[in-house]
C-alpha cells in the first residue's frame, strides 16, 4: 500500500517496543486502506492521529497494549464487539491491543471505514443531533 507518511508518526512508532510498532503498523496501514485519502499527523504533541474531514483515530501506546481511539462519537456500529473501553463516551471509543493478541483488522476496516463516511456526511456530532 502507498501513502503518505508523517515522519513523527514514524518517530513515534520506531520508539515502542517491536511488538507494539507492529500493531500500530498494521493499524496505520488499515486506516489508510480505509481511503486514499487519509491523512496521518500528530496532535496533543505526540500522538499520532488520522483524519480525513475529521479525525477517524488516534494512536497511544501503554506499558501493556496499545490504544486506537476510534472518534465516532459511539455511533458507528460495534458487531464483532472489539471495543474495550469508552462504550458510553461521547467523543471516542477505544479497542486495546495487547501484546501477543491480534489486531482485529475486518472489524477494525470497517469500522474506520463508516467514521470516515460519518465525516464526509457532517461528522458523528451533526449525526448523533439526527438520532
Amino acid at each position: 500500500m502507498s501513502y503518505e507518511v508523517d515522519p513523527r508518526v514514524d518517530v513515534y512508532i520506531d520508539a515502542l517496543p517491536e511488538w507494539q510498532q507492529a500493531i500500530c503498523q498494521e493499524v496505520r496501514e488499515l486506516v489508510h486502506a480505509a481511503d486514499p485519502e487519509v491523512v496521518e499527523t500528530i496532535k496533543r504533541t505526540v500522538q499520532p492521529y488520522f483524519v480525513l474531514e475529521g479525525n477517524i483515530c488516534a494512536l497511544l501506546a501503554a506499558k501493556t497494549h496499545v490504544n486506537v481511539f476510534l472518534y465516532d462519537g459511539a455511533i458507528v456500529p460495534d458487531p464483532e464487539g472489539i471495543i474495550t473501553a469508552g462504550h458510553e463516551n461521547k467523543t471516542a471509543r477505544t479497542v486495546a491491543v495487547r501484546e501477543g493478541e491480534s489486531v482485529p483488522a475486518p472489524a477494525l476496516l470497517a469500522m474506520f471505514k463508516q467514521i470516515i463516511a460519518n465525516n464526509r456526511a457532517g461528522g458523528w456530532r451533526k449525526l448523533k443531533g439526527k438520532g
